[in-house]
């Protein structure tokens, strides 16, 4: 029996087997023919026998676009995923006005929603973080209230962080002194504070947020269990009373400086910081084995730091350190103090930019890990503009850079706050401790403040999970080890970067190695899976059905042909110990391969070459409207021809077959 498939103006007579693998794909239930967009729809051949039908369909090309067009989709498609201007269509003025004020500032959107069990949950967190930000209340009082506008995380406490903070005091006290020269001192600080900040949101203004995806979830949690260790091991300074304690961040320095200042340790410190340690260890454990107890651990922390303050008052033992005097009132305006001239400003940008990006990769990946445990997103772009504004705001209000802390945003979580408002109470109890009440806390313990951020922090090692990393992918569990290793022993900063580093070698492998695999028939259906998948799949005789998983770049276009060459070699091995026929057409299956390039498109032409050198027809089923677009505009379109264009895999082998009898 004798079939036209004709495709476009191409055509050529084959005649339909009675039986195989072509036989078997023709029992099955024609599939809908494809829609053809801007060519003209060619009606469907039909492959009969008997009652059997198998329809040969074209392979159709996208809409034609505009080189401006296919570039503008391009960049909207990389700069703009979410689409955030299509909730402004059909709308009312009005109505776009509320959705522009939600989409800048997220507070107006989840606010719309909030309730007095919300807040309930917000002001215990907030309070407990406020405790915690006493030392350093004149950094935490404007940029709170900024970031908790536009930011979108629920659980990021902002405030100082020691990393930014002992870079931007090292680089600045290479030019001037703070001792000798402190006005300038003060100056350049706050001008590389403001640096800082229009660094990080410039990076949100050109809507870079996509880098924070490099941050994967095996990232954030080896992040999340090293900085929980070390972050619990600086608090040994004031579990233990330790006046003289390293600067420095990394496990060996920081147990090294524990064990050298042996001598400072004081028993009275240790006897109430291990007190109130097992207290609120114990009230965690309350609270999650009978959930309706949660105001248990949630209001611990606070009352923890009114009674011990009120002990170390009634004692007044000069053996348990305590916070001591504050200074009082608002911070001053020190926007008058930014200085945008003079043989300094190279100084303070740079300065601006290497703290800017250290504090908005913590902040970010602090945001980003406490995001993947509660189950929800935080927008990079948004949390680069919402922490970039906030340093720029409050370099005009005597605060340096500031960030996301891990400590103090493990303590808010822990404290069961629910959303950005807890930045907000603790702000505005900041606000009345300058006022009012800085002498009630002259008294408090430090000893208290680590044993809050001990208790919190501990919770945060995911053993489990990197227990399943292992188990699922090996790389992912590299990258959690690096991640953990690195932050626990060099830095954060160290610990993300050789994470990150990983993580885009995992990328490139996966890249230049894709995936391929040897395809078969399985029994019933017209469907063509990987032989080792699924066993009961079977091999088609004559055909090498070849899959290919990934898109066909120049990193990879040479591996592809060579790869495809050794499935060859090992497909005729096989068949002529079975005594099977020779392989004499191969199918690459271009169902899986999303994007293709020049050097995609020379291999393909290259493999075509040394296959028919050897009498093997190489042809391609189902190839994505790009990839299709990129071949017709190619001289691979003309070189394949529509007739080795194929629908399916099915039709291909059918269409193979056929045209292979006499």
């Amino acid at each position: 029996m004798v079939v036209n498939n004709k495709v476009d103006s191409l055509s050529y007579d084959v005649e339909a087997p009675p039986q195989g693998a072509a036989a078997a794909a023709a029992a099955a239930p024609p599939a809908p023919p494809a829609p053809a967009r801007h060519h003209a729809p060619a009606a469907p051949v039909t492959m009969r026998e008997g009652a059997a039908v198998l329809e040969l369909h074209k392979v159709s090309l996208p809409e034609r676009r505009s080189t401006a067009r296919a570039l503008r989709q391009r960049l909207a498609e990389v700069f703009f995923p979410d689409d955030p201007l299509h909730q402004f269509k059909n709308q009312s003025s009005a109505r776009r006005l509320v959705l522009a004020l939600q989409y800048f500032f997220p507070i107006f959107q989840w606010g719309s929603a909030y309730s007095p069990r919300l807040l309930r949950s917000d002001l215990v967190a907030g309070l407990t973080i406020a405790s915690l930000a006493i030392p350093q209340a004149h950094s935490s009082f404007v940029p709170p209230l900024i970031y908790s506008l536009l930011g979108s995380s629920r659980d990021l406490a902002v405030g100082p962080v020691s990393i930014a903070s002992l870079v931007m005091g090292s680089m600045l006290r290479e030019a001037v002194s703070p001792d000798e020269e402190p006005i300038l001192y003060l100056q350049l600080a706050f001008t590389s504070t403001f640096f800082a900040g229009v660094f990080q949101a410039s990076l949100g203004f050109l809507r870079l947020g996509f880098i924070v995806d490099f941050l994967s979830k095996a990232t954030l949690t080896g992040f999340m269990g090293g900085a929980a260790i070390i972050v619990s091991l600086q608090q040994l300074k004031g579990l233990l009373g330790i006046v003289h304690f390293t600067s420095h961040m990394g496990f060996v320095d920081v147990m090294r400086s524990v064990f050298k200042r042996h001598d400072e340790w004081e028993w009275q410190t240790i006897t109430m910081g291990t007190a109130f340690l097992a207290i609120l260890l114990l009230t965690r454990q309350i609270s999650a084995r009978n959930p309706k107890l949660f105001w248990i651990s949630a209001g611990a922390p606070l009352t923890s730091v009114i009674i011990s303050t009120i002990l170390s008052f009634i004692w007044k033992s000069h053996s348990i350190s305590v916070i001591g005097i504050l200074p009082r009132g608002v911070n001053p305006p020190s926007a008058n103090m930014l200085t945008f001239s003079g043989s300094y400003v190279a100084l303070t940008i740079k300065t601006g930019i290497m703290t800017g990006i250290l504090s908005l990769t913590e902040g970010i990946a602090v945001g980003r890990t406490f995001a993947s445990i509660n189950n929800y997103q935080v927008d990079g772009n948004k949390e680069m503009m919402a922490i970039g504004i906030m340093n720029m705001a409050g370099s005009c209000a005597s605060c340096y850079v500031t960030t996301g802390s891990f400590s103090r945003s493990a303590v808010n979580y822990s404290a069961g706050c629910k959303t950005a408002v807890s930045n907000i109470v603790m702000a505005a109890a900041v606000l009345v401790t300058l006022l009012f009440l800085m002498p009630l806390f002259h008294y408090t313990p430090n000893v208290i403040l680590s044993a809050i951020i001990i208790t919190a922090v501990v919770g945060l090692i995911d053993v489990r999970g990197a227990a399943k990393l292992w188990k699922v992918d090996k790389l992912d569990f590299l990258a959690c080890m690096a991640a953990f290793l690195g932050v626990l022993l060099v830095s954060v900063q160290m610990g993300l970067a050789i994470a990150v580093g990983i993580s885009l070698f995992k990328i490139l492998l996966q890249v230049t190695r894709p995936n391929m695999v040897v395809k078969g028939l399985v029994p019933g259906t017209q469907s063509y899976r990987s032989v080792v998948q699924y066993r009961e799949a079977v091999r088609v005789p004559s055909f090498l059905i070849v899959g290919v998983e990934s898109a066909i770049y120049f990193a990879n276009s040479m591996y592809l042909v060579e790869r495809v060459m050794r499935f060859l070699r090992d497909e005729e091995e096989r068949a002529l110990k079975s005594n099977q026929s020779s392989i004499r057409c191969v199918v690459l299956d271009m169902s899986a391969v999303a994007a293709i390039d020049t050097s995609g498109l020379d291999a393909l032409s290259e493999l075509k070459k040394v296959l028919e050198k050897r009498n093997i027809e190489l042809v391609l089923a189902n190839p994505v409207g790009s990839v299709a677009e990129r071949m017709f505009n190619s001289a691979v379109g003309e070189l394949f021809g529509s007739e080795r264009l194929f629908f399916s895999v099915a039709e291909a082998v059918a269409a193979g077959a056929c045209k292979a009898q006499p």
